[in-house]
C-alpha cells in the first residue's frame, strides 16, 4: 500500500501528480480512496504512477472521493487534458448579475454594522463604510485588503485589536479547517503558516474552566473599546466556482455601547 505522503515522481505526468499531492493532502492511501470511489488499487496506482490515463468520468470520480471544492476539480480535470466543467464567472458579470445584486442587499441592510465580502483566501472584495473604517489603520501597502494579512503583517494589529492572541487563535483553527477542505491550496497554506508563526510569538491561553460561550472580537477604539460578534455566510446552491468559494461576514454588535459607536460612526461617515 503506497503512504499518502509518498513523494511526487516529477516524470508522472500533470494528472497523476496532482491526483497525489490531492490524495496526500486529505491524508489518504491510495486503498482508502480506491474503496471510496470504488475503483481498483492497482487501476489508481497506474493513474498514480501515469502508466494509465483517466476518463473524464473518473476524474469527476476521483475528485468527489477526495471530497475537493470546485474549483480544484476544475484543476484535476485541466491536468488530465479535459476542459473545466465549472463555470467561475467574475462577480461583476452579467451572469452572476442577480446573485450580486442579493449580495448588495444583504451587505446595505446590515448597516450601520460592519460587513465584508471576502473570497476563500480572506482578500476583501466588498466592505461597507463602516467596515472599511474600522479596518483601515491595519490595512499595510497599496494591494488589496486581506483579513489575514491584516492580522499577521500589520504592526497595529496587537494593539488595535484587545483580545489579539485569541482572535489569531480562532482564525487560525479556521483556515486549517479550509486549508484542509481545499486540498491543495498553496495560497491557504501560507496563510495558515504565517498565522501560525503570529500565534507562536502571541500565543493564546484559555482556561478550561473559564471559557466563554461567545467570544467576540474586541477592537480598542479611541473612545472606548468595540465589542463585536461575527457570523460568516457561504453560499452552497450554485455551481459556479466564484460563488462557492465567497465568505460574507457579518459583525454585530456584542454590547450596547458598541451598537451605539456604530451608529454615531455611520452618521459621521454618511455626513
Amino acid at each position: 500500500m503506497t503512504s499518502a505522503l509518498a513523494p511526487d515522481r516529477t516524470d508522472a505526468g500533470p494528472f497523476a501528480q496532482a491526483l497525489r499531492r490531492f490524495r496526500a493532502a486529505r491524508r489518504m492511501s491510495q486503498l482508502d480512496l480506491a474503496l471510496t470511489c470504488e475503483v481498483s488499487a492497482r487501476h489508481l496506482s497506474f493513474l498514480e504512477s501515469g502508466r494509465a490515463q483517466p476518463s473524464r468520468d473518473m476524474v469527476l470520480q476521483l475528485a468527489e472521493g477526495l471530497l475537493l471544492p470546485l474549483g480544484s476539480q476544475n484543476a484535476l480535470l485541466q491536468a488530465a487534458g479535459f476542459a473545466p466543467v465549472f463555470p467561475a464567472s467574475p462577480l461583476e458579470s452579467e451572469a452572476l448579475g442577480p446573485f450580486r445584486a442579493i449580495l448588495d442587499e444583504m451587505i446595505a441592510r446590515h448597516a450601520p454594522y460592519p460587513a465584508l465580502l471576502c473570497d476563500r483566501h480572506w482578500t476583501i472584495l466588498d466592505a461597507n463604510p463602516t467596515a472599511r473604517a474600522l479596518l483601515a489603520p491595519l490595512h499595510q501597502g497599496p494591494g488589496p485588503m486581506n483579513v489575514v494579512r491584516m492580522l499577521t503583517d500589520s504592526p497595529l494589529a496587537p494593539v488595535a485589536i484587545a483580545n489579539y492572541p485569541e482572535v489569531l487563535a480562532e482564525m487560525a483553527a479556521r483556515i486549517q479547517l479550509e486549508a484542509l477542505e481545499a486540498g491543495d491550496d498553496a495560497v491557504l497554506h501560507d496563510l495558515l503558516r504565517a498565522l501560525q508563526a503570529a500565534t507562536t510569538s502571541h500565543p493564546y491561553r484559555a482556561s478550561h474552566l473559564k471559557r466563554r460561550p461567545l467570544a467576540p472580537v474586541v477592537l480598542n477604539a479611541p473612545d472606548q473599546p468595540l465589542s463585536f460578534l461575527s457570523t460568516i455566510a457561504q453560499f452552497g446552491t450554485s455551481e459556479d466556482v466564484t460563488v462557492r468559494d465567497l465568505r460574507l461576514e457579518l459583525l454585530f454588535p456584542a454590547d450596547d455601547a458598541t451598537r451605539q459607536a456604530m451608529l454615531a460612526l455611520a452618521t459621521t461617515l454618511a455626513g
